[in-house]
């Protein structure tokens, strides 16, 4: 695409709402004031290369719009206020939907709810309906949600809710329309477990039957004790009976760096095109980010080969899907913000240069110590060894449907 058009989700009522989310106090306001103080949602020159960009506000989802995924139950028991308002007069949790420990309540949880869904469904609608190429919600990209819990301080499971918008759309074809395959890519350092069950089915249940819609792929840290826990983060293993090759997982030991990315990502890319999907949707998780609390990986945001930015570009500038950029993971809040700005200005097709000096704005203090763009690679070992890493390059599924 040579000029690629460009949706950007925010409002200032998300903000507000994103941004009381316990976890991640206030990153919300801090990601987004950065874009901003960046020049990056002002008016770009269309020059035939970059991209035209639009900011639409997103609309508050609705139960039928969570009921898409989410059980019935679970919408009116975290949608009702009365609800929040007594646990949280009551200083207690509810265990049966999981809305204790990690994903403890807070005031406003029910409108963060609906407008996190609603950004990333209006993200996803603008993918599907042909009124954008890429489109962006830092908001979205909560991975753990189930069903009927909140989980691993997810709430709604928006990607999932983006995804099954997406499956509505009608690829033109001959000759007849088809329905649209889409590849999620979860880049985030902790499993894509709610994604990844959600769309899972064993390989004695796809036997026979046609290709399915949604592809999952999750590069996360896996190792005991390491949330969260489930047999689908291991590296598949295609004699097992509940394998399936659609629901695909690259784990990473500590010290992940741009060179063990850029090691996989041919798998990566093998994976996308025997898949040969219409839509990609990427959770762009910056909690493997060096200086990430988390301190697991050792990955790096610049432009080097196998770094953050080179995986997105990557994504942007040579799949040739409609793509949408989700948030996700990310507990060094200036660093997500350097991050997701660096990201939105490969999506819009000029990148910035990752020694510009972070503009004075509200939230300039917050980037002491360096006053600049980049998170650059630590000094944590890369413990993904070379044998490991072959196993990885030879443990290639896509061939059972590359057909």
């Amino acid at each position: 695409m040579s000029s690629r058009r460009v949706v950007y989700v925010v409002s200032n009522e998300l903000v507000k709402y994103a941004s009381l989310l316990p976890s991640n106090r206030n990153r919300s306001l801090i990601v987004h004031s950065l874009v901003k103080a960046f020049g990056l949602l002002g008016d770009l020159q269309d020059d035939g290369q970059g991209a035209c960009v639009r900011v639409i506000r997103p609309y508050p989802a609705g139960a039928r719009d969570l009921t898409a995924y989410h059980s019935r139950d679970y919408v009116e028991f975290l949608l009702n206020p009365e609800t929040t308002s007594s646990l949280l007069a009551n200083s207690s949790g509810h265990a049966e939907y999981g809305l204790e420990e990690d994903c403890p309540p807070f005031k406003g949880l029910p409108e963060y709810a609906r407008l996190v869904a609603g950004a990333s469904l209006a993200a996803a609608t603008a993918l599907r309906d042909g009124h954008a190429d890429i489109a962006i919600c830092w908001d979205g990209g909560r991975h753990h949600a189930h069903k009927s819990q909140a989980s691993g301080f997810c709430y709604i499971a928006d990607c999932i809710l983006a995804i099954l918008a997406m499956k509505r759309a009608s690829i033109p074809s001959q000759p007849y329309p088809r329905k649209p395959r889409i590849m999620y890519l979860d880049l985030d350092l902790h499993f894509s477990d709610g994604v990844s069950q959600a769309f899972w089915s064993s390989a004695s249940v796809r036997a026979g039957g046609a290709v399915p819609q949604v592809l999952t792929l999750s590069i996360h840290h896996a190792a005991p004790g390491f949330f969260p826990a489930s047999p689908l983060a291991s590296l598949p293993n295609v004699e097992d009976a509940s394998f399936d090759p659609f629901t695909l997982s690259i784990p990473l030991a500590k010290g992940a760096s741009g060179t063990t990315f850029a090691r996989i990502w041919p798998a990566v890319e093998r994976a996308k095109d025997a898949f040969g999907p219409d839509f990609v949707v990427v959770q762009c998780g910056v909690d493997g980010l060096a200086g990430d609390p988390n301190g697991v990986w050792n990955w790096s945001l610049g432009d080097s080969d196998g770094s953050l930015g080179w995986c997105i570009s990557r994504v942007c500038g040579h799949w040739k899907c409609k793509t949408l950029l989700l948030g996700g993971g990310g507990y060094n809040s200036p660093n997500a913000a350097r991050a997701w700005t660096y990201l939105t200005s490969i999506a819009l097709g000029h990148p910035l240069s990752l020694d510009a000096n972070i503009p004075d704005h509200a939230a300039y203090p917050l980037y002491e110590h360096s006053f600049t763009l980049d998170v650059p690679q630590g000094n944590a070992q890369d413990q993904n060894s070379d044998e490991y890493l072959s196993e990885v390059e030879i443990n290639d599924h896509t061939e059972p449907w590359s057909q």
